[in-house]
Parts: C-alpha cells; sequence; structure tokens
C-alpha cells in the first residue's frame, strides 16, 4: 500500500489492538458524522445525543483495545452500538436495570429493536449476516448507505475501482447464502435443481437449454419466482431488511441526514473530539486503564486538540397527523418503509417530463406518478397518492411537489384545520398545506434509488365533473417533473379508506351475530355447513349469543392472526344488518374481561330483496394496536339487528399490518356498500394506484348477505375466477357464509381470502347469477412493481 492510501477500517482497528490510540482517532474522525445522525433521531436533546455517541465510542475503544470488537464492518457495529447505547440508558433511567461492567456488552450480533422484532430471522438478514466482515462492509457502505466507490474507498483501503470489483463479488457472494438459506429449509424435490442454478440464471450465465427449464419452472412456480426476484435485486433486500435491522426504526431518518452529510459520512471532514471527556466516569476508566500508557498519552491528545461539534441542522417542518383518524401516537412515530424494488418502464401515457438533459452521470433523476387509490367518487372522501423516486446515483435536493386537484376535490381537513398525509404510521418527511386547488407539499432530500410516497385524504364534491385526474408538477434543485393521473373522478366505485405502503400486509376476521333455531331439526347441521337448509332465508333466524356475559343479548368472536412480528398500522371495524338504521356496536379485545361501546364514524344504507340493510364503518386503529397477541380472539356484540327470516347480522374487523417477511409492497383498503346481483350486472371495484408484480397478491373480501346454498357467485380479477380459500373453496360459490377467524356456517356474513393475479389494470369484478349480495370491503396487498 503506498503512503498516500489512507488505512482501511480493518488496519486501523488491528493498530487499535496494538495499542495505537491515534488510530482510533481515525476511526472517529471518520464516522463520528454517521453517529451523530442516529443519536439525534433517538433522543431528544444535543447534549444527550453527544453523550450517547462519547459513551458508544468508549465502549468499543475498550472492546477494541481488550481484542475484541469488530473486524472490518466498523460502521455497521458503531449504528448497533448507539442503538444499544440509548437503549441501556433508558432502561437504566427508568430503573428496570441496574448498570453493569462494559464486559457485558459486546454486540456479536445486530441489537433487536423490540419494535423490529423478527427482522433478524429473514433469510437475507441470516445470508448478510454469515458473510465476511469485509463484504459486509462494502455491501453495506454501498448499497444500504448509498456511498459511492470513490467515498468507500479510503474506509476499505481500496481504489474506487477496487471497492467496485468487491462490491460485486459480495452481491455474489449474497446472493449464494441466500440461495444455500433456501436449499437448508425444506424446498420442493422438484424446486432443488433450479434452485442450484438460479446465481447462474440471474447472471445471465445459463445455457439456452437450462434457461428456459428454469423460466418454465418458475411460471407455475410462486416460491422460486419470488426467489428469482429477490436475487435479481438484492439490493432492494439490505435496504429492506439489513438496514433498519441495524439501525433500526429511524432508518429512514438517518439514512437521510447521513446523505445531506455526505453518503460516507465525512469522512475526513470532522476532527475528533474530547469524547472521552464527556463519557461517563466509569467509562472513562475502562478506556484509560484497559490500554497501555502510548494509548493514553494518545488519548490525552485527542481531548486538547479537538474542535468544535458539528451544531444540529435547523429543525425541518415536521409531517402533519396521518390520514387514520384514531391512529395513537406510537404508530406515528414507525418510520420503517422499506426501500422499494428498481421502477420498470412506465407506459408512454404515464410517463412523467425526463429530467433536464444537462443532468450529469450520477447525479439525482427524479421521476414521479400520481393516481387516486381506489377510486374517486362523487360525493365520497378519497386518497390520492404521489410518488417520487430518485433513479439517480446521488441524493436529490429538497423535493417541493404542487398537486393539482380536479374541480370539486379539495384537500380534506384534518381536526387542526390542515391537510392530512402520510399512511402505514409514517409520515416519510412529507408536510403539506392547502393551496388553490390542491396542496404543496415538501420534504429533505431523496437518497439515491430512493422512493417516497405522500397520501392526500381528499374530500370529493357531488357535483365534482367525471373523468377528470389529479396532477402534480414536482422540482428538485433544476430539475422538473410533470406527472397527471390517467383515472379521475367517478360516478360510482369504491374509494380508499386507507393506504401505505412497505412491508405491509392486510388480513381480516369476522362472524355473524345471528344463527338458526337450535331446537329445530337440521340447524345443527346446517351450522356445521351440512345439509340443504344453509340460507338464512330458510329459517327464523335469531339472536347468536356465545359469550360468558349476561348482558349481552348478540355476541360472537373471531380470531385474527397478524404477520411474525408484526404491528397494526390501521384497523377498521365494519358491522351489517338487515335494518335501515344503524347504531353502535361492543367490543371485547383480546385479555379483557368487558366490552366496549364503538361508534360508528360512517352508516351507509342499502336495499336488498329483502328490505333495507345498513354497513356501518369506525376506525379502531387505537383500539387494536393496543391489544397484544399475534393471534388473538376478538368478541363483538350487541349491533343493531332484526330478527326472522331471511335476516342478516354480523360483524369484521380488517387490519393493515407491517411484516417483517414481507418484501417492498403496496397494500389499499376500499369499501362502498353497493349491492350484487338482483338483476344488475357486475361490479367493477376499481384498485387505482396498485402497480403489481407478477405475483400473486392477497385480497381480503368482506360481503353480507351471501347464501351457501344459493349457486352462481363469482369474484375476479380480470379473466380468472377466484378461489375462496374458506367454507367450500367453490369459485363458482363464493359468498357461502364463510368468515375468516370463525368455525361453522356463518349466516349471511362472508370474510373471504382469495390469492389474486391482478394485472397491469388491477380491479375486482363481483357478479352473482342467483344470490343478492352487499359487497363492504376489499383490502389488497400486493408486492410493488419496481
Amino acid at each position: 500500500m503506498s503512503p498516500e492510501t489512507p488505512q482501511s477500517d480493518a488496519a486501523l482497528l488491528d493498530a487499535v489492538r496494538s495499542g495505537n490510540a491515534a488510530a482510533f482517532g481515525e476511526l472517529y474522525e471518520r464516522h463520528v458524522a454517521a453517529a451523530r445522525a442516529l443519536a439525534r433521531h433517538l433522543v431528544r436533546a444535543e447534549a444527550e445525543a453527544e453523550d450517547v455517541v462519547a459513551e458508544s465510542f468508549t465502549r468499543i475503544l475498550d472492546l477494541v483495545g481488550r481484542g475484541g470488537g469488530p473486524e472490518a464492518a466498523f460502521r455497521p457495529y458503531l449504528l448497533t452500538v448507539v442503538r444499544r447505547t440509548v437503549y441501556d440508558r433508558g432502561r437504566v433511567a427508568g430503573r428496570q436495570v441496574t448498570t453493569g461492567d462494559i464486559e457485558e456488552f459486546d454486540p456479536g450480533t445486530p441489537f433487536v429493536d423490540p419494535a423490529l422484532s423478527g427482522l433478524e430471522k429473514s433469510l437475507i438478514a441470516k445470508a448478510f449476516l454469515s458473510l465476511p466482515d469485509r463484504w459486509k462492509a462494502v455491501l453495506w457502505h454501498t448499497e444500504v448507505e448509498g456511498a459511492g466507490p470513490a467515498e468507500v474507498a479510503p474506509l476499505l483501503g481500496l481504489s474506487a475501482n477496487g471497492v467496485a470489483a468487491l462490491a460485486y463479488r459480495a452481491r455474489e457472494g449474497l446472493r449464494q447464502a441466500y440461495l444455500q438459506m433456501h436449499l437448508s429449509g425444506t424446498p420442493q424435490q422438484s424446486c432443488r435443481p433450479v434452485l442450484g442454478k438460479m446465481g447462474a440464471h440471474v447472471r445471465g450465465g445459463l445455457g439456452r437449454r437450462d434457461s428456459r427449464m428454469v423460466e418454465e419452472h418458475m411460471s407455475a412456480c410462486t416460491q422460486c419466482r419470488s426467489v428469482f426476484l429477490e436475487l435479481s435485486d438484492v439490493d432492494r433486500g439490505l435496504r429492506v431488511i439489513v438496514g433498519p435491522l441495524v439501525v433500526g426504526p429511524a432508518f429512514a431518518a438517518y439514512s437521510a441526514a447521513l446523505a445531506k452529510a455526505g453518503s460516507a459520512g465525512g469522512v475526513g471532514a470532522t476532527k475528533a473530539m474530547g469524547w472521552i471527556g464527556r463519557a461517563p466516569r466509569h467509562r472513562q476508566a475502562a478506556a484509560a486503564g484497559g490500554t497501555a500508557v502510548a494509548l493514553a498519552a494518545a488519548l490525552v491528545l485527542l481531548l486538547v486538540s479537538g474542535e468544535e461539534p458539528d451544531r444540529p441542522p435547523p429543525e425541518r417542518a415536521r409531517a402533519l397527523p396521518s390520514a387514520a383518524p384514531r391512529l395513537p401516537p406510537p404508530a406515528e412515530e414507525r418510520a420503517e418503509r422499506p426501500e422499494p424494488e428498481r421502477p420498470q418502464p412506465v407506459p408512454a401515457h404515464r410517463r412523467p417530463t425526463p429530467p433536464p438533459a444537462t443532468a450529469k452521470p450520477g447525479a439525482a433523476r427524479l421521476s414521479a406518478r400520481i393516481d387516486p387509490l381506489g377510486s374517486l367518487v362523487r360525493g365520497r372522501p378519497g386518497i390520492v397518492a404521489l410518488r417520487v423516486r430518485n433513479e439517480g446515483g446521488a441524493p436529490s435536493r429538497d423535493v417541493v411537489a404542487a398537486v393539482d386537484l380536479p374541480p370539486g376535490v379539495t384537500l380534506a381537513p384534518s381536526r387542526w384545520g390542515r391537510a392530512r398525509t402520510g399512511s402505514a404510521g409514517t409520515l416519510d418527511g412529507w408536510a403539506c398545506r392547502p393551496r388553490a386547488a390542491g396542496a404543496r407539499c415538501a420534504r429533505e432530500p431523496l437518497g439515491p434509488g430512493r422512493l417516497t410516497t405522500v397520501f392526500l385524504r381528499v374530500t370529493v364534491a357531488p357535483t365534482a365533473p367525471e373523468g377528470v385526474g389529479p396532477a402534480a408538477r414536482v422540482r428538485s434543485g433544476d430539475q422538473r417533473v410533470r406527472v397527471r393521473a390517467t383515472a379521475g373522478v367517478r360516478g360510482s366505485g369504491a374509494p380508499a379508506r386507507f393506504a401505505a405502503d412497505g412491508g405491509v400486509a392486510v388480513t381480516a376476521a369476522g362472524n355473524t351475530l345471528l344463527t338458526c333455531p337450535p331446537e329445530e331439526d337440521g340447524c345443527e347441521r346446517g351450522r356445521r355447513r351440512e345439509g340443504d337448509r344453509r340460507d338464512n332465508d330458510l329459517w327464523p333466524m335469531r339472536r347468536l349469543d356465545e359469550d360468558d356475559v349476561a348482558g349481552t343479548g348478540a355476541s360472537s368472536s373471531a380470531v385474527l392472526e397478524l404477520p411474525r412480528g408484526g404491528r397494526v398500522v390501521w384497523a377498521g371495524l365494519y358491522w351489517s344488518a338487515g335494518l335501515a338504521a344503524g347504531g353502535p356496536i361492543k367490543v371485547r379485545p383480546p385479555g379483557r374481561k368487558g366490552y366496549v361501546t364503538v361508534e360508528p364514524d360512517e352508516v351507509a344504507v342499502r336495499e336488498l330483496p329483502s328490505g333495507p340493510a345498513y354497513q356501518a364503518f369506525a376506525d379502531v386503529t387505537g383500539l387494536v394496536a393496543a391489544a397484544s397477541g399475534r393471534r388473538a380472539t376478538w368478541w363483538a356484540a350487541d349491533v343493531p339487528l332484526g330478527e326472522g327470516v331471511s335476516q342478516h347480522a354480523g360483524w369484521s374487523l380488517v387490519v393493515v399490518s407491517t411484516d417483517p417477511a414481507r418484501p417492498y409492497s403496496q397494500a389499499v383498503v376500499v369499501d362502498a356498500a353497493t349491492v350484487v346481483g338482483g338483476g344488475r350486472d357486475e361490479e367493477v371495484v376499481p384498485l387505482g394506484g396498485l402497480y403489481p408484480a407478477a405475483v400473486p397478491a392477497d385480497v381480503r373480501l368482506v360481503a353480507w348477505e351471501g347464501d351457501a346454498d344459493l349457486k352462481g357467485d363469482r369474484v375476479s380479477a380480470g379473466s380468472a375466477a377466484l378461489r375462496p380459500a374458506g367454507g367450500d373453496g367453490d369459485e363458482g360459490n363464493v359468498f357461502d357464509g364463510s368468515a375468516e377467524g370463525a368455525e361453522g356456517l356463518a349466516f349471511g356474513v362472508d370474510v373471504d381470502s382469495f390469492q389474486a393475479e391482478l394485472g397491469a389494470d388491477p380491479r375486482l369484478e363481483l357478479a352473482t347469477a342467483k344470490d343478492v349480495v352487499l359487497f363492504g370491503v376489499a383490502a389488497v396487498s400486493v408486492r410493488a412493481r419496481s
């Protein structure tokens, strides 16, 4: 190595182990900006952040001086220590633990924040952690933090070309480790030969015959297709899983702050401070007493030669409250927005204006999309999504978007008189305010390869002209992008109730509140889904009261199962019965003895052949998020209902949650009390604003008044009929009184789940030949097309 070439982090760590304190000072200079960027998002006060940074470096110094600590990947190790230090300080301050010796602390594996439990179990995380330290270092700096090869070169002691070559080898190593994780599991026997060739297929290194064999297998095997997609973009997996695993829920904020300081954390730009002097006394003693005399002397030099610490950046305008009316405060602080895949070309009629021709290679390059989610329906609220991506190789400038809403569509005021933005429990740095005919939204710079989304809740006037869609003008520095939606205001349809981008999933559960008379012949068989009397119009329906509470007249339960490690970001409660007016419902969360009364936020009444029927809705995000248990039993009781022949009554809980094991996805919940059947044509439910990849979507559908013995029901996502996972599993009789989370026949209530291949124009089509049903809710989560 020439004298001009800076020593790598690994070489500096070796020097520290030999007693060279100046080497640790160099490590401090290289990485302190990154440590501060994270600490400032984990604690409130600047002084406390500096204390956390000082204590973190001191901990590592002691460990390295005693032969422990990192080998080469210093940055991710440091960030783990920063998070653990904040966590430990909080526990000590809260008197949950007593302070211990420094010997008890050595993060050999990433510290798993309770908010992100489950990430460490994902295959991409396991594959990354199995790599050599040098490979982990280059992947962290280039792929997770987005630094260029020239910026990373001093940290690894290589040239820029050497960094690029090492990153290539590390990515290949990650792919192979990822494949080994799959092969070490229990794949089907027919998948093993394909998985063995998958790495070469991704690189384009297979012959024509083998390549054809792999493609044919993947066309029929969704699991192997998913593996192929993951291998094709391991960079996204690193940002989605490994970034939050190391940095925690503040990963998005940390990345933005680091991008502003320089992707490599300001290598060589920040002088060492008197960080030992700021550390607690027992840490000072450990640092000074655990090393050689020469090391202590060098530390004194650092103490007297340090410059003033960096000042925090000016506080930016905070994003406004989430669109979810009852989203609890902890959910608003969640910042786990995973990174999407790289985008495919946008159709010409949707393609945004290209950036200026003067853009240099490696510079920021923005693209944008704007869409109504679900549908913008006259007289109903809705959601408009603006998605902005930096397709370039460098951070953008501040992003400002002027959103032009169609005539008759206005930004919905919140309780504070300001616009609501954001979904999925994270605002992603956006702040919006109303402007003439739309909104003005702004956020901090966007890192290379990053996608950001702002969700605008809007109100559509009953007289809004149909066909006109929203548009947006996005600028960042000297870049200008214009984009317009192809879909506009409609006279009918299902508007979005909630939307989310990220590692998100949808789930639902529900049950009926009416049953056949137990004393009559055939009732018990019908409840077991047997016999030929499975319709509510064949029985004088009575209240079903299954709980152990004397004060309820009609009650039932359902088991709601969330993804492992998932957290609730939105929950909606829907209930329906055959009456002309709705009212409150009683809900008993898991673990509680008593019920809570939930008033409806909205009630819609429709006319069915059996008479009027209502559907009520209430946002219960706070109630569901506060409940514990991945698989828990919920009870509902005493909705306004009627008894007798052809009557129905029931309820459903629809939830959007995070899913640490899920790739970058888009989720939307649309609802509309719409009558299907009875001489009407099929009902088309557009799912605007989704960009599905070529993998099945998860669909949850809620409908009321379906009859199990009346065949001819059909739900499709284009040409193919969808087969429900529950009930009779009959694609020609979908609305058969089956409800997820409940056992037996749910008279008049359907909470169905499907796997659906959504096309380029995603939609659901509902039809019934003999039955008449009230369509209520569709919740969809699909892996986003890049």
